[in-house]
């Protein structure tokens, strides 16, 4: 009887433990199980995305208000067109509204993070963002870096 209770007792805390790394795993990548909340949907077009991914986080001022729906290449301008899901509780983004794709945390997590302008009209659905900044990528800083430094080195030895 003892050993069955030791069993069952083992049985638990692993159930528990796979629960849990399902839950983190949720948490982290974005996923949730909550339902979902009405939307509208906006675009912006990026010179360069950088891994932003389907279902990132759309953010201003540090608060989520939206998710990325798709991310597609416009064939004509040679840009990435990238389409958001707005709650429709936010319903205020002016027309002068700029979006930017940034980096969370040290796993490099990207997401768009939207800053409000001035002007009187707002965006609605379908609208589109115009003024962007793309993202960065670490690559090509790198490479700058480096690229900057072999030709100052090499014309300080003229």
């Amino acid at each position: 009887m003892r050993m069955r209770t030791l069993e069952l007792t083992v049985g638990a805390f692993m159930v528990a433990g796979v629960l849990a790394l399902v839950f983190l795993a949720l948490r982290v990548s974005g996923l949730s199980m909550d339902s979902r909340e009405e939307t509208y949907r906006i675009s912006a077009k990026f010179e360069n995305i950088g891994g932003l991914t389907p279902r990132a986080k759309v953010t201003m001022a540090g608060v989520v208000i939206g998710r990325v729906s798709s991310i597609y290449l416009d064939h004509e301008d040679f840009v990435g067109v990238v389409e958001m899901d707005i709650y429709k509780s936010v319903n205020n983004l002016s027309v002068d509204t700029s979006a930017s794709i940034l980096t969370a945390g040290v796993l490099g997590e990207k997401y768009i993070g939207l800053t409000v302008g001035a002007e009187d009209e707002n965006l609605t659905d379908g609208g589109e963002i115009v003024d962007t900044q793309s993202a960065l990528v670490l690559e090509d800083l790198i490479a700058k870096f480096v690229v900057g430094r072999v030709s100052s080195e090499d014309n300080s030895g003229e």
